[in-house]
């Protein structure tokens, strides 16, 4: 079903395998993308991969901590496609360590991209969503559950989390709906990150590690398109009813 015909969906963080995923799944639906990341070298080549044509994919350099940025960004998507329909909030960053070691520049940083760059997009996309639309965030089963040695990330996404409730009330009145998305064990360079860190960059036993790190009930890890498909419902008018929500597409690791 073409749920997001001819709709166009911003998604941050573009040049990342959740987002991969995500834009597979607007394009599955009928809809058009545009990819913003910071990483403009490896940006380019996910567009590229996505639609060679550049017909329905478009590459945008943008930093989410950034309004001036994301202003010119949101100003290019307008110019290539000549609409705008919603945003997935997908950029985000992690920082492995014990609590007591957090630095305050990884804590900055992982507060600035997770929290305040989902904050400053989300403007920019409500002031140009003037008939309506939907923010989908990515958040994390960690801004829920909670992980040894990711506190910052883990605090960063319940900030998310409840963000998500509160641009939802605010943004009703808007025709904007805003919900949220918590991922576990999606096969992504991140998850490979966390690996890495607890077995000390072992890579035989990092692969080990990887191979334990899956939802229990589904035995097998998470493909991003199966995020992807989540968040294009929730971009959808299908959705209309599920409003401020996080939902965990985490295998059923969070039971709640």
């Amino acid at each position: 079903m073409k749920t997001l015909q001819d709709k166009v969906i911003a998604v941050t963080g573009g040049a990342g395998g959740i987002a991969r995923g995500i834009a597979e799944a607007i394009l599955e639906a009928g809809g058009k993308v545009a990819l913003l990341d910071l990483a403009g070298t490896k940006l380019a080549p996910v567009a590229q991969a996505l639609d060679a044509g550049g017909t329905n994919v478009i590459a945008v350099n943008a930093d989410v901590t950034d309004p001036t940025s994301l202003d010119g960004a949101f100003a290019a998507i307008a110019e290539k496609f000549g609409r705008f329909d919603g945003l997935v909030n997908n950029a985000g960053v992690i920082r492995m360590g014990p609590a007591e070691a957090a630095t305050p520049a990884n804590l900055d940083l992982e507060l600035a991209v997770n929290v305040k760059g989902v904050a400053l997009a989300s403007q920019a996309a409500a002031r140009r969503l003037v008939n309506g639309g939907a923010i989908v965030n990515i958040a994390s089963n960690a801004g829920k559950v909670g992980y040894r040695n990711m506190a910052g990330y883990n605090a960063s996404k319940a900030a998310v989390i409840s963000l998500t409730r509160s641009l939802s009330l605010e943004w009703a009145e808007k025709k904007i709906n805003v919900n949220a998305v918590c991922p576990g064990g999606v096969a992504t360079d991140m998850l490979k990150t966390v690996a890495d860190f607890i077995t000390g960059e072992d890579a035989s036993e990092s692969e080990k590690m990887l191979k334990n790190m899956v939802p229990h009930q589904l035995g097998r890890h998470i493909q991003p398109i199966e995020v992807g498909r989540v968040v294009a419902f929730l971009l959808s008018d299908a959705a209309q009813i599920i409003r401020g929500q996080s939902i965990s597409v985490d295998g059923g690791d969070t039971p709640y």
